[in-house]
């Protein structure tokens, strides 16, 4: 076992993990924190995306004692108390989801994006989020809410 230290949604969490153990496993199982899905395990579908050091990352592809030190954003930890992120705000009114199951990792994955390219065109977006698969939407809202989110974005540091 090795023990880690991290900052999970704000709050300095440590544990004793075994070192082959996966962040997404020790998020849910250990912690607790359910809004980040075990989806294929393989990194290719992106449900499981995570902030690390405000970074995204597929959480089923890094092992647990590799953010020892870091900061990781669940999309529970994304909001502030109340206040949805900008982006989870825009996710809702744009109806950029069906079943849900990959929100939380293309919420994550369009934060990240956004931190990066503050005013992506639409190809600029769907390149951005090419890792994170949704078999619902065929993608139209979720490339309008991340333009509607840096709109918004943009318009509040102004």
């Amino acid at each position: 076992m090795t023990h880690i230290g991290v900052t999970v949604d704000g709050i300095l969490r440590h544990g004793d993990v075994e070192p082959r153990r996966l962040l997404v496993h020790w998020l849910r199982e250990d912690l607790g924190l359910v809004g980040t899905p075990v989806g294929c395990d393989t990194s290719n579908c992106g449900a499981c995306t995570v902030l690390i050091d405000g970074r995204s990352a597929k959480s089923c592809s890094v092992l647990a004692v590799q953010v020892d030190g870091q900061s990781v954003t669940t999309i529970q930890g994304l909001a502030d108390g109340d206040e949805w992120h900008p982006v989870q705000k825009a996710f809702k009114e744009c109806h950029a989801l069906q079943c849900g199951f990959c929100t939380p990792g293309m919420v994550l994955a369009s934060v990240d994006l956004l931190s990066e390219n503050p005013d992506p065109s639409e190809d600029e977006i769907r390149a951005g989020l090419e890792g994170n698969l949704c078999r619902c939407t065929g993608y139209h809202n979720i490339v309008k809410a991340v333009a509607t989110a840096a709109a918004e974005m943009k318009g509040a540091s102004a």
